[in-house]
């Protein structure tokens, strides 16, 4: 297995205004990074080939995104290589320290499952880089076809323990002709603990380069019986998309002085 070596240069941030910190000026920290070249289906190596190359996805650090949604935009923010993360809004934050997960809610206005929720948009966007990660099982599948068009595909599933929902999975179809992502289909696992069949499908069609990468400009979910997809139901979009080699200080994904850590549910 070859091993790629690269540099990268640690910047400090300031932390979000719900916990604010005083600046100081940190002298950058130069840290070796090994890469491993790990070895892929052939038909998934050509699909991270037209979305810019595993290389340049491993070679970025931080990743940025806002989810304009009506009532409370949202802005995520994720380490690539440690996958901290955070959300931040006007009236809440939640995130992942690399350890535990945690909330901000002191107005109370977020009701949902900080634990589940913190992380998962990312996943959709870093598609298809993230099935790259470790632990992860390749099989083929049978195609998708939608509107008369037929997409192959690879069935995606997780060693044991890996991940919050190792029984989760996942199906990545593309074009036959260009490689280029078109569908993920999903289960999800979470809150039951137990496998499911009951796949969900999100159609990937709407692009936009970012620092030499393919990334979704948008996904839009669609009504399915089984794996006949139906019409459109809901599109997410993203924008103000940011994607360097920087990385922000550990300080920037801990939990803030009044958030409280919350439970992540282990399948």
């Amino acid at each position: 297995m070859n091993k790629l070596t690269i540099l990268l240069l640690f910047i400090g941030l300031t932390a979000c205004k719900q916990n604010p910190k005083t600046e100081k000026n940190e002298t950058p920290i130069q840290q070796e990074m090994v890469v491993d070249e790990a070895v892929y289906p052939d038909a998934l190596t050509k699909v991270f080939d037209a979305h810019g190359g595993l290389q340049q996805w491993k070679a970025q650090r931080t990743l940025s995104f806002v989810l304009p949604k009506p009532e409370l935009s949202e802005t995520h923010t994720i380490d690539l290589r440690s996958r901290k993360d955070r959300i931040d809004t006007e009236q809440f934050s939640m995130g992942f320290d690399g350890e535990q997960a945690w909330l901000f809610n002191d107005a109370g206005n977020y009701e949902g499952d900080a634990g589940f929720y913190h992380n998962l948009m990312f996943y959709f966007y870093a598609m298809p880089f993230v099935l790259a990660d470790d632990g992860i099982m390749y099989t083929a599948t049978e195609d998708l076809e939608y509107e008369g068009k037929k997409y192959p595909g690879l069935q995606i599933a997780y060693e044991s323990g890996v991940g919050a929902s190792s029984k989760d999975e996942y199906f990545i179809h593309f074009d036959a002709d260009t490689h280029q992502m078109a569908w993920l289909g999903y289960t999800v696992t979470y809150r039951s603990g137990e496998s499911s069949d009951n796949v969900k499908w999100i159609h990937y069609d709407n692009w936009q380069e970012v620092n030499g990468l393919v990334l979704p400009k948008s996904i839009t979910w669609h009504k399915y019986e089984g794996r006949t997809i139906m019409e459109p139901v809901s599109t997410v979009n993203f924008e103000e998309v940011l994607l360097n080699e920087d990385a922000k200080p550990d300080s920037f994904y801990e939990k803030p002085e009044n958030g409280e850590y919350v439970p992540i549910k282990m399948n």
